[in-house]
């Protein structure tokens, strides 16, 4: 038992301080490793009515019914056609997963704890909800997600009912 207790703990020591790095336009945003799963290439998205049009709808993944949503479309920028850099990126977030549609990925970077910044004060209205802080990687900036946050409560219920079908 306490060799696997070592082992959990030993794990998220080597999560801590990563970030999968993707990007949206020439944004580059950041997303901590711990809650991704897997990166899979653009997969057919079956529609689903009654969706807010970020949600894409639902693929199926090996056998799991996994709802994606556009990243681009939630940050409210303008659509555009998935290409061959276009990826899903799995991620496990509120006891669920879900696909978070990209640009493309870049990489995985460390970013140490000093690097890390909180967003600077700004009005209300123009913050940017999504985004917990700001990561300096060398002479770059990474704006980090808070995943939970990319979800509304009435989006986790409606796709609670997807589903569980």
């Amino acid at each position: 038992m306490t060799d696997r207790l070592v082992n959990l703990t030993e794990e998220e020591d080597t999560q801590k301080g990563r970030y999968l790095i993707f990007s949206i336009d020439n944004e580059s945003y950041g997303i901590g490793i711990q809650y991704v799963t897997e990166i899979i290439g653009i997969q057919k998205i079956t529609e689903v009515s009654g969706l807010p049009d970020y949600m894409k709808g639902i693929i199926n993944l090996r056998g799991r019914i996994i709802p994606v949503m556009d990243v681009r479309l939630r940050f409210r920028k303008e659509a555009r056609e998935y290409n061959d850099r276009t990826c899903i990126i799995v991620i496990d977030t509120m006891d669920m997963s879900v696909g978070l549609i990209v640009d493309g990925v870049s990489e995985v970077a460390s970013i140490n704890e000093t690097d890390i910044s909180e967003l600077p004060q700004m009005r209300q209205k123009s913050r940017n909800g999504f985004v917990k802080n700001i990561g300096k990687i060398g002479s770059d900036v990474r704006l980090l997600l808070d995943c939970e946050k990319l979800l509304t409560e009435e989006d986790i219920g409606t796709l609670n009912e997807i589903v569980s079908g």
